[in-house]
């Protein structure tokens, strides 16, 4: 940490079901600070119980940022919540020196820490490979991703049709691969940044995961489901937890096999989550009931 910069962001990752939400908010009722989500599927205001947003009970009176903060039908892109955050994030450190970050989107939290690159993007031919997709399936758009961008193709969801799109995207506008984009420098922020990551035995991570998908659906997931299903075209909706139980509603599958497939796609979610967390060298990662632990590190990290 650079001691020249008084101001200090503390971000909380790890994979889904961990605990980050309890951790944030004890650690901002301990330091009087205040959370910025970043959570991507969390920004929308009509997607709450599948994205396992913390409630208003889970939130203690903390105030979070960047949740329920668009509509679905708005495109809300990483550079989009790199500018904003850094907005909102100068103006906590105008109250108080520490501000906290919490989230399981490694892009959208490499967004804020390091900057985003700056991708072209051009909707026509966006639109013209989600028709190619419509008429062709995936499968040419995988083989040519593989064949133009072998490096992003090793990394890449191989099965997420919009990372396959906008890599692709990227490709036909500019005529250099998307992983050639992201090999810029990043940038440097006038905070220092703490990183703190959250970890646990894969059995215990798979039960909480478990455990989870079925308070969901106690909760009212599958009512949510059903109250969105006329935007189920929609990116956002194209996600762990809502496609699941639109194939149920589909008739191509059954409620006890939609419910296990989501578990099986969260399990996997986690798996990528924590594979992306753990290439920052710079995460110091925690049991997520460490807080002593955890605060001890913070404490000697900012010389409190």
């Amino acid at each position: 940490m650079n001691t020249s910069h008084k101001n200090t962001l503390i971000v909380i990752v790890g994979p889904t079901a961990i605990g980050k939400t309890s951790l944030s908010v004890a650690l901002a009722k301990k330091y009087k600070s205040e959370i910025i989500s970043a959570d991507s599927r969390q920004f929308f205001k009509e997607m709450s119980i599948g994205t396992a947003k913390p409630t208003i009970e889970e939130m203690e009176g903390v105030p979070h940022h960047f949740v329920d903060c668009i509509s679905i039908e708005e495109r809300y892109t990483a550079g989009q919540f790199e500018k904003d955050a850094i907005e909102k994030i100068a103006k906590l450190f105008e109250d108080n020196n520490l501000a906290i970050m919490v989230g399981g989107s490694g892009l959208y939290v490499n967004a804020v820490c390091n900057g985003i690159d700056e991708i072209p993007a051009d909707l026509k031919v966006r639109e013209q490979l989600n028709l190619e997709l419509e008429e062709f399936g995936l499968a040419p758009l995988q083989e040519e991703l593989a064949k133009v961008d072998p490096e992003i193709w090793k990394t890449i969801n191989q099965k997420n049709p919009q990372r396959i799109v906008r890599a692709l995207e990227v490709y036909r506008v500019s005529g250099k691969t998307y992983s050639s984009f992201r090999k810029q420098k990043p940038k440097v922020r006038d905070f220092n940044i703490l990183k703190i990551g959250l970890n646990t035995a894969r059995e215990i991570v798979y039960d909480r995961i478990n455990r989870r998908v079925d308070l969901m659906l106690e909760a009212g997931l599958l009512e949510e489901v059903k109250s969105l299903i006329a935007y189920r075209n929609l990116n956002a909706l194209n996600t762990v937890g809502y496609k699941e139980y639109f194939k149920y509603l589909d008739n191509e599958i059954s409620m006890e096999e939609a419910t296990e497939l989501l578990k099986k796609n969260t399990r996997n979610f986690a798996k990528r989550q924590l594979t992306w967390f753990r290439k920052d060298q710079n995460t110091e990662w925690f049991e997520p009931t460490d807080f002593e632990g955890i605060d001890l590190y913070i404490s000697k990290k900012m010389n409190f």
